[in-house]
C-alpha cells in the first residue's frame, strides 16, 4: 500500500500546486480552502500514509490497509469536488454540505484505520 499512497499523494501535490498557480496567475483566492484540504489532507497525509505502510507496518496490504486506503482516497476526491463547487459558488452550500459531511468523515475513517494499524503493529527491535 505504500507505493499506492505516495503515488496518490503526488498526484493531489500536482493537482493542489496546478490550483494555486491558477488562483495566483487569475489573482482569485477563492479557492484558498480547496487548494489547503488538497495540499494538506491529500498530498500531505498520503504520502505520510505511505511512508508509515513502508517503514512500520511491513506495507501490509490485507483488508484494513484497503479499506483505510479507499476510506481515504474516497473521502479526498469528495472534499477536493465538495470544497471546489462550494468556494467556486457553483453550488449552495446546504446542497454540497452532506457531501461535505461525507468526505470529512471518510477521511477520519482512514485516519482511525492508520492508528489501528498501527497500534496493532508490534514494535521493531532496534
Amino acid at each position: 500500500m505504500d507505493r499506492a499512497f505516495i503515488i496518490t499523494g503526488l498526484a493531489y501535490a500536482i493537482l493542489g500546486m496546478c490550483l494555486g498557480i491558477v488562483m495566483a496567475a487569475s489573482n482569485d483566492h477563492g479557492q484558498l480552502v480547496t487548494h489547503a484540504h488538497i495540499m494538506l489532507a491529500g498530498f500531505v497525509v498520503s504520502f505520510l500514509y505511505g511512508l508509515c505502510h513502508k517503514l512500520w507496518l511491513n506495507n501490509l496490504c490485507n483488508l484494513l490497509a484497503k479499506v483505510q486506503f479507499g476510506a481515504h482516497q474516497a473521502g479526498m476526491v469528495l472534499m477536493a469536488v465538495g470544497l471546489f463547487l462550494l468556494y467556486g459558488k457553483y453550488v449552495a452550500p446546504e446542497t454540497i454540505e452532506p457531501v461535505l459531511i461525507l468526505s470529512s468523515l471518510l477521511v477520519l475513517t482512514g485516519m482511525v484505520l492508520m492508528a489501528v494499524m498501527f497500534i496493532r503493529t508490534p514494535a521493531k527491535a532496534t
